[in-house]
């Protein structure tokens, strides 16, 4: 599938639902710990990528909230993982479950894991988050164990909160398969502020000339990727403000409520629960008008989207 302006879309975050074992400051903002609007089941889910994959995703990350809460979840991966035509699957989670779920999802289908994690310090992280930073250690462990290689570590920054555990950070890549990803803090949900807790990640790389770009691993991926001397995993760094990278930009998102959103940048959404229930005819026909009129560019620079959470936009 093309857009408008000729980029190929290619990759699919699907949202599972809105709730979360967390509270991070900057996603859920005055939501309590688990809101809950419809989210769609797991038959509707697979029928939603299913159509997807038939209109040329060939890539699929499962996100939340969190996803792993889902007391379905090894349906919905079995089943989506089963899709011809799909390449790829990977999840995005805050791995305060991981522990007990890695080895059920690896065999389940799951390809690929992505951990947030802004801190490697416990009080802080619980300060951040209201959750455990051993849960996370705990997760990652077995999640290597049980053959999920390379794992990435996704830390927002934020200036006087965690930008002193940068270097901390790109050390966890030095001796394990572990991709490190630097993600500048976005103006959405809490953006009132955002641009004083915001860090120029062009200023991080420019300040660490022993990191030497390289090519990123899968086309379209949002990160700039850089290594260093000795190091078995990566640093990447994801710039949507200080580095637009929309001209590439190769990604629809869709709501666990069955919503789609062309970008993370913009307020504006497509309903697809009618077509649902008509069928994947018609959802193919649904998506694929939305997805040629993405929009050329976010508008990040220039207005915050303080009306929703990070967490009702899919990740």
């Amino acid at each position: 599938m093309r857009d408008s302006f000729g980029r190929q879309i290619d990759y699919l975050r699907l949202s599972l639902t809105e709730r979360c074992t967390l509270r991070c400051t900057y996603c859920r903002v005055d939501e309590g710990y688990c809101p809950k609007s419809r989210e769609l089941s797991a038959e509707e889910l697979i029928l939603l990528a299913q159509a997807a994959v038939e209109l040329g995703i060939t890539r699929i990350r499962l996100t939340g909230g969190e996803p792993l809460l889902r007391k379905d979840l090894m349906q919905i991966v079995s089943g989506i993982a089963a899709l011809p035509g799909l390449k790829d699957l990977s999840m995005t989670t805050n791995a305060q479950m991981l522990a007990e779920m890695a080895p059920g999802l690896k065999a389940a289908g799951l390809m690929r894991l992505n951990v947030s994690m802004d801190t490697l310090k416990p009080d802080l992280f619980e300060k951040l988050t209201g959750g455990s930073l051993q849960k996370v250690f705990d997760g990652l462990q077995v999640a290597m164990s049980a053959g999920f290689d390379p794992i990435k570590i996704n830390v927002v920054l934020m200036r006087g909160v965690n930008d002193n555990e940068i270097d901390d950070f790109i050390d966890l890549t030095a001796k394990q398969n572990i991709d490190v990803r630097f993600i500048e803090y976005m103006p959405i949900g809490n953006g009132t502020g955002s641009d004083l807790l915001r860090l120029n990640n062009q200023e991080i790389i420019a300040a660490r000339p022993w990191l030497k770009p390289i090519p990123p691993r899968l086309h379209g991926q949002p990160s700039t990727d850089y290594t260093y001397e000795g190091a078995q995993g990566r640093v990447g760094f994801i710039s949507p403000i200080s580095h637009r990278f929309c001209v590439d930009c190769n990604r629809i998102r869709i709501m666990s409520d069955g919503y789609l959103r062309t970008c993370l940048g913009k307020d504006s959404e497509v309903s697809l629960n009618e077509a649902l229930a008509e069928g994947k005819d018609a959802l193919k026909r649904v998506i694929s008008e939305a997805i040629y009129e993405k929009p050329e560019r976010h508008c990040f620079d220039h207005e915050s989207l303080e009306k929703r959470n990070m967490s009702r936009i899919g990740g």
